[in-house]
């Protein structure tokens, strides 16, 4: 793989993630309490022995920026011609921000070809999964392939939000389609389509090449999906490559945490007695950063007052430097440096590091991002429309979410939320 560049496109403005994206890019948010988004699809690279990576950012990256520093800068040795670099907008053509993905490769073409790959692997820093991009480049060099696309069996209707892919039995690509409304399903199954995981194979040479052509067209959205993909089909080898999950679970695993509820469902796996992401393989370790921080601790074991006054943490993840004195939480994911005080009840509930849960506050089905203090007996997420009147982001399933710098001001019996 020392003959293959890997490009990253890390720079999505993750809107329907906000407010968990309203101070970072969607890579960069944190999942399963002590990861980030992007630590998959870089754990994989490593894991697959991809060491020439460009991570190109551009929205609110300098939280991304920092965490990749922190936990990945010493996984690769410059001496060796390995490397990581994150890269924002270079504007070396014009003044603009990078105006689809295809253009985001285009405005970085000179870094790609200083390093004279065979083929760049062209991923995207937003997906939960685990695979193995190394059969997918020898496929590629197999087939002779000027693209290879990685390529996902998923519902009809889920379809619909992806690029649709028709192939022929060599797995040759004859026709897409991206976001159809009537995705074309699969001959042998008319509930089940092929979709593009945004996951691409270029021959160098062919990749700049196809580029060039796209960054002179004014009508182009300057996008792999939309553009580069569908016209390549007609003259040139493109191929689609069957997901290869290394998950090793009985069904594939690839999740797309673009919204709050799907975030939430995702995270909310994790906990469960056999969960659908493995987080424990050996043979595929996802890596992160790990702060110096001391053991999770759980004090007080007895019961007095009112309630009962004993720490503790059922079905939940706890992270290095958490901290739950005399509270219960049950279901939940509590990251780095959390406080849950006593006779606290959280339930259902992701917190983000630094998160403090005053005493005797009730919480449920609510995320709290990074920093927040819970005024002592608040109850959030028990009642959604009055939660919504003070201010927080209640979705459509009810889930509550308290943004990062978010304050709480206590009225009386009133809480409101001070940005």
């Amino acid at each position: 793989m020392r003959d293959t560049m890997t490009v990253v496109l890390a720079g999505g403005r993750g809107s329907r993630l906000e407010p968990l994206t309203r101070d970072r890019a969607k890579p960069a948010v944190p999942f399963g309490g002590l990861y980030r988004i992007i630590d998959f699809v870089l754990s994989n690279c490593l894991n697959s022995g991809m060491r020439k990576v460009l991570l190109l950012t551009q929205y609110k990256a300098q939280s991304l920026d920092r965490h990749i520093h922190l936990a990945w800068g010493t996984y690769f040795c410059r001496e060796l011609g390995e490397f990581i670099d994150v890269v924002p907008p270079q504007q070396r053509f014009d003044d603009s921000w990078y105006q689809g993905t295809a253009d985001a490769v285009y405005q970085n073409i000179y870094a790609i070809e200083r390093e004279q790959p065979r083929d760049v692997v062209i991923l995207g820093g937003d997906h939960i999964y685990k695979m193995n991009y190394g059969p997918m480049v020898e496929f590629h060099r197999k087939m002779d392939a000027d693209i290879t696309v990685g390529a996902l069996r998923v519902s009809r209707d889920e379809a619909k939000e992806f690029g649709v892919i028709q192939s022929d039995l060599d797995h040759r690509i004859v026709g897409f389609e991206e976001k159809p409304d009537q995705p074309t399903t699969l001959p042998e199954d008319p509930d089940v389509a092929l979709a593009s995981m945004g996951i691409y194979v270029f021959n160098a040479r062919f990749l700049y090449e196809k580029l060039c052509d796209d960054a002179t067209d004014p009508d182009s959205d300057h996008d792999f999906g939309k553009n580069i993909i569908p016209a390549a089909i007609k003259d040139h080898r493109v191929f689609a490559f069957p997901f290869t999950d290394e998950n090793r679970k009985r069904e594939a695993y690839w999740r797309d945490v673009g919204t709050i509820d799907a975030y939430f469902e995702a995270t909310m796996d994790l906990i469960g007695v056999d969960p659908q992401l493995n987080l424990y393989d050996e043979q595929w370790p996802i890596r992160a950063y790990q702060p110096m921080l001391p053991p999770p601790k759980f004090v007080f074991g007895s019961e007095g007052g009112p309630a009962i006054r004993r720490g503790e943490a059922l079905d939940s993840i706890v992270c290095q430097g958490a901290i739950v004195s005399g509270g219960q939480v049950h279901r939940s994911v509590l990251g780095p440096n959390v406080r849950i005080n006593s006779y606290a009840s959280v339930e259902d509930c992701i917190l983000f590091d630094g998160v403090e849960v005053g005493r005797s506050c009730r919480l449920r089905r609510v995320i709290v991002d990074k920093g927040v203090k819970i005024p002592a007996e608040t109850d959030i997420g028990i009642d959604p429309q009055q939660d919504a009147a003070r201010g927080f982001t209640v979705t459509d399933s009810g889930l509550v979410v308290i943004a990062r710098g978010d304050e709480l001001c206590v009225t009386g019996d009133n809480v409101t939320v001070v940005r």
